[in-house]
């Protein structure tokens, strides 16, 4: 998307609209939920069929693996609806994680497994005797390439850092105040929470983020949380911005 196109004027509420001819669709943190996922691209096809917007994106926001039970069935049909729609897909600090592990640092594999790993390789069919005892770290990156399908290590890898949209940026933790977007450090853009949460300031647009997890969407001046807590919580939130600015798309 063309982070150029300049957005004019303000909705009602405050926040700016998407550019013009836009309707952008944002998701959280979906964490192996795929029953979720579905139905929310189900509330999105049934949003597009109502808009009169010359072009839409959907913009997934990271941490679509671990914890939940499939996250292999989520990937799969991410992969899938990129040939079906626009979508352009950030990555979190699981996929990060994931990616580190297999490249070989075996430090990373006890903090991977401490924030839901085992869900992850049990849903790419590596053994359940493999991740329930004390393997070595090389013993389960063995299991898991040998399962891992092609286009889902591609899809991990491809995975961007952050987008520009008009007034808003998506990326998947935050940003460090203070610094210019194009110095941001990737551990911040994945996994920033303290000071970037805490900071009432003008950031230059308005971030759109996840993982940190909230009770409800939280729309705020400078930045909108929409990582409600999939998992757990059972909902999983579409942020819409269209030519009336952000609102929760409901199912």
């Amino acid at each position: 998307m063309d982070a150029a196109i300049a957005t004019a004027g303000e909705t009602a509420m405050g926040y700016p609209p998407a550019p013009e001819g836009f309707t952008v669709y944002l998701i959280g943190d979906v964490h192996g939920r795929l029953d979720l996922l579905l139905d929310v691209q189900r509330r999105i096809d049934a949003d597009k069929s109502r808009s009169s917007s010359e072009h839409t994106a959907e913009i997934y926001l990271g941490d679509y693996i671990d914890r939940g039970p499939d996250s292999a069935g989520v990937v799969s049909r991410l992969i899938e609806r990129a040939g079906e729609t626009r979508a352009i897909f950030l990555r979190g600090n699981h996929e990060q994680m994931l990616l580190t592990f297999l490249q070989g640092d075996d430090g990373c594999f006890e903090r991977w497994c401490a924030v839901g790993a085992i869900a992850t390789l049990l849903s790419y069919g590596v053994s359940p005797d493999l991740v329930s005892r004390s393997a070595h770290p090389e013993e389960v990156r063995h299991g898991l390439l040998e399962r891992l399908p092609a286009d889902h290590h591609n899809f991990y890898v491809e995975t961007g850092s952050y987008i520009r949209v008009g007034a808003y940026l998506a990326v998947h933790g935050g940003v460090r105040p203070g610094l210019k977007l194009e110095d941001q450090g990737a551990a911040d853009l994945m996994g920033i929470r303290r000071d970037f949460l805490s900071y009432e300031g003008d950031f230059g647009f308005i971030v759109v983020h996840g993982h940190t997890p909230v009770a409800a969407p939280d729309l705020r001046p400078n930045r909108i949380n929409i990582d409600t807590g999939a998992f757990a919580s059972n909902r999983l939130t579409c942020l819409r911005i269209g030519s009336d600015g952000p609102r929760v798309l409901e199912g």
